[in-house]
């Protein structure tokens, strides 16, 4: 048996050479941010990431573009650079969704493009030169719920539409469900809200043992906080001489890296500091690779995906469309028959008019050949 040197053979430098790999690649990180207009969901992207990533709307432009009542896929992509390592990020946000009375298969678009990114990454290692693919899958889904419910009603902190799209979204995507705006509620209501809503979610489970105790316990720490309740701002605000950012209130300041104010530090943790590594290993190894395994079951290799025979979104402007139709159809044939009614009546009027002229001209035709005998018959006596 030969033997080792004390130092070992390297195996255990393995790591440092991945660091290198990895360091000098870079990574691609997507994230997408879902949930109703005026949520802070740009506010918050910007303060994660400390950077301006996406442009606020403007208040009186933000329903602009939303008059079809469908919702938008919009992608805002960055370079960020730390340390000298670089991050391609992109920022999938939804606009439109949530936002009108009848909300029936607005998810659709948002599924359809989380599926769309597997089926355009598989169709790409399919290739025979598989060098440049772009990887645009979804690592991590932020699904922002409206800080609304009632204490003395616990069942309605979570609307119909949430529980139905995390339902949809959580089998798909690393969902991480976040209260926005945390400082609109009290302590003990945020704790009900988080409660509650908590029994709804299908949600990423991010790994807590660790072999430093410190670190499982910080693991576990962000787990226990889900759901994320979180306060957005990019504004710097100076509390006796240190600057933090926050929201400034007549009864003081709420701080969004303070950890008894909110969860903000705890979910940046575990999207960047802590767990980005697992999101994006879990997208590959789960998420795509039950798409994957779901697709080429039914699919012969390089075939097309098969597309759905309709869309319940055109099927509902269908069945608005045929309804129009119809009811513009019956509009006409009633006018129509109002017509066809008049008609027969002026007809009949007509008739009964050449009916009486016609009587009146016998009429005078008898008198006329009264008249022409009577005048015949006087000459002849004469």
């Amino acid at each position: 048996m030969s033997s080792t040197s004390p130092s070992g053979v390297g195996i255990a430098h393995l790591p440092n050479q991945k660091h290198k790999i990895i360091s000098k690649k870079g990574a691609h990180y997507t994230l997408m941010v879902c949930g109703e207009s005026g949520l802070g969901k740009t506010t918050f992207i910007n303060t994660l990431f400390a950077t301006t990533i996406k442009d606020s709307r403007l208040p009186e432009k933000r329903f602009a573009k939303q008059l079809d009542k469908t919702v938008e896929i919009e992608v805002t992509k960055a370079e960020l650079e730390e340390k000298l390592f670089k991050i391609k990020l992109s920022i999938i946000d939804t606009p439109g969704f949530g936002d009108y009375v009848n909300n029936r298969d607005s998810w659709i678009p948002i599924v359809d493009f989380i599926d769309d990114q597997h089926e355009n990454y598989m169709r790409q290692e399919q290739q025979p030169t598989r060098h440049g693919k772009i990887d645009m899958r979804v690592h991590a889904c932020l699904y922002f719920i409206r800080p609304t419910g009632h204490r003395y009603k616990p069942t309605a902190y979570l609307k119909p539409l949430d529980i139905e799209v995390m339902k949809r979204l959580g089998s798909r995507v690393n969902l991480i469900p976040v209260i926005a705006k945390a400082d609109t509620l009290t302590p003990k209501d945020l704790a009900k809200f988080k409660q509650n809503a908590s029994k709804f979610f299908i949600v990423y489970a991010c790994a807590v043992d660790s072999d430093d105790e410190d670190t499982t316990a910080r693991n576990q720490n962000i787990v226990d906080a889900s759901p994320y309740a979180v306060i957005g701002s990019t504004e710097i605000i100076n509390i006796d001489g240190k600057q933090v950012r926050g929201r400034e209130y007549s009864w003081g300041v709420a701080e969004v890296e303070n950890d008894d104010h909110c969860d903000f530090k705890k979910l940046r943790n575990l999207l960047i500091r802590t767990h980005m590594l697992d999101l994006i290993s879990s997208t590959e190894e789960m998420h795509y690779e039950h798409y994957r395994q779901q697709q080429m079951a039914n699919r012969k290799f390089g075939e097309p995906k098969i597309k759905k025979a309709e869309n319940p979104k055109l099927r509902e402007k269908e069945e608005e469309l045929r309804k129009s139709f119809t009811e513009k159809v019956r509009d006409e044939e009633s006018r129509f028959r109002q017509w066809e009614q008049q008609l027969i009546q002026e007809r009949n009027r007509l008739n009964k008019d050449l009916e009486s002229q016609h009587a009146h001209i016998k009429h005078l035709e008898s008198e006329l050949d009264n008249l022409y005998q009577h005048g015949r018959s006087g000459s002849m006596r004469r």
